[in-house]
């Protein structure tokens, strides 16, 4: 395995990451007699191939349901200087009971303390403010030994997580950036200059469901894997620290450990598959789109009825560029069922002729409303909620 120096943290993390999210047994908390036999062998099972290749962050959540519980079953068998265990809460508008909830975490992991504790979900103005309040009590969960390091993660918009950076109240940042979906760059620059440390958020998954792509993409990323080039294009950042795998069982890792090898000739692997992707878009979306897409779209705030234009146009891009329709319809039917995680209306549910007004800087001011119909037609379906709220 591979190390990085994650940030001012100053542990030395894999590259890739243990993530908590994809081998529990449910997304509620359970009892732990539960639980079934082959579902706890199958987590202790995934963690243990996890520290035999060197994978030793161990990352979950309050909001991960059974996760914590089922963890509590076995990190308190490794040797505690072995592990770095990572486990988020949710700010809240009452602070003790941001603090009730993360006493529960740390009871149900069955250690003494996290070495990092991330407020999870600073998404928008209100949760940052929740979170900077909150930052009081694990302060002092600091001081009596129970918290390490301090960091949040987000799926929030580039602007609210440089707010929260430029706080420099914390310590690191888990948030998404991977081949599909670049946008966060400058939120990362700014983490690199405050020297906090960077995890990113389900590459594989959110990164376009690499597990199981489609066979243009497959073509497109020759010679290498969609997973492998995605993990690959990441890490040769070096302002990127770990990435998240998200593993449901032991033999996922397998796929990502062959990006190690490769790391030392990044330079001469990514640039013709780059180009390659570049242009099946060009080829497919035109240059001029490629190019200028998203130039003057307003937010989703700014948009009537709160179309979240730039996403569901980002997601007709991919759809179209590279096949990537199972995971558009997804995320596009997500829409409006995730609250501040994934905001915006989808386009049956709003009056496209107000949209013309907020369009106005925009070049494809005039295609759009129809470009929207379509995405519409190619992507629209029931609509879905998230795993954790299903």
């Amino acid at each position: 395995m591979l190390y990085r120096r994650f940030g001012r943290t100053e542990l030395q993390m894999p590259v890739f990451s243990c993530g908590g999210m994809r081998y529990q047994y449910k997304w509620q908390d359970v009892p732990r007699d539960q639980v079934p036999a082959d579902n706890q062998a199958n987590l202790e099972a995934t963690i243990r191939r996890a520290f035999a290749l060197g994978i030793h962050h161990i990352e979950t959540a309050r909001g991960y349901g059974s996760s914590e519980m089922q963890l509590g079953q076995i990190l308190p068998k490794i040797p505690r200087e072995k592990l770095i265990c990572q486990t988020k809460v949710v700010p809240m508008a009452d602070p003790s009971s941001f603090r009730h909830t993360f006493e529960r975490s740390l009871k149900y992991l069955k250690l003494d303390y996290v070495d990092l504790l991330g407020l999870h979900g600073i998404n928008n103005a209100e949760t940052l403010e929740q979170a900077l309040r909150c930052l009081e009590v694990v302060r002092k969960l600091q001081d009596q030994g129970k918290v390490r390091s301090v960091g949040f993660s987000t799926h929030g918009s580039t602007d609210i997580i440089t707010q929260a950076i430029e706080t420099d109240q914390f310590d690191y940042v888990n948030l998404h950036w991977y081949y599909i979906n670049q946008q966060n760059w400058s939120a990362i620059e700014a983490a690199t200059r405050h020297d906090m440390g960077v995890f990113i958020i389900s590459p594989s998954n959110k990164g376009g469901n690499l597990y199981n792509p489609p066979q243009r993409l497959v073509d497109l990323c020759a010679p290498l894997s969609p997973i492998v080039f995605n993990n690959l294009f990441c890490l040769s950042h070096p302002q990127v620290h770990t990435l998240s795998i998200g593993a449901a069982k032991p033999s996922d890792f397998d796929e990502h450990l062959k990006t190690l090898d490769l790391l030392d000739r990044a330079d001469e692997l990514l640039p013709p598959i780059l180009e390659r992707l570049e242009q099946a878009a060009i080829d497919r979306l035109g240059a001029d789109w490629v190019k200028r897409w998203q130039t003057g779209l307003p937010t989703v705030d700014e948009t009537p009825g709160r179309l979240n234009l730039h996403t569901i146009l980002w997601l007709r891009n991919l759809a179209i560029a590279y096949d990537l329709v199972d995971y558009a319809k997804m995320r596009y039917n997500l829409l409006g069922q995730g609250s501040h995680w994934f905001p915006g209306a989808r386009v049956n549910e709003i009056d496209i002729a107000a949209l013309r007004p907020c369009l106005a800087a925009s070049p494809f001011a005039d295609r759009i409303p129809e470009l929207l119909h379509e995405t519409h037609q190619l992507l629209g379906g029931e609509a879905v909620k998230r795993l954790s709220e299903q």
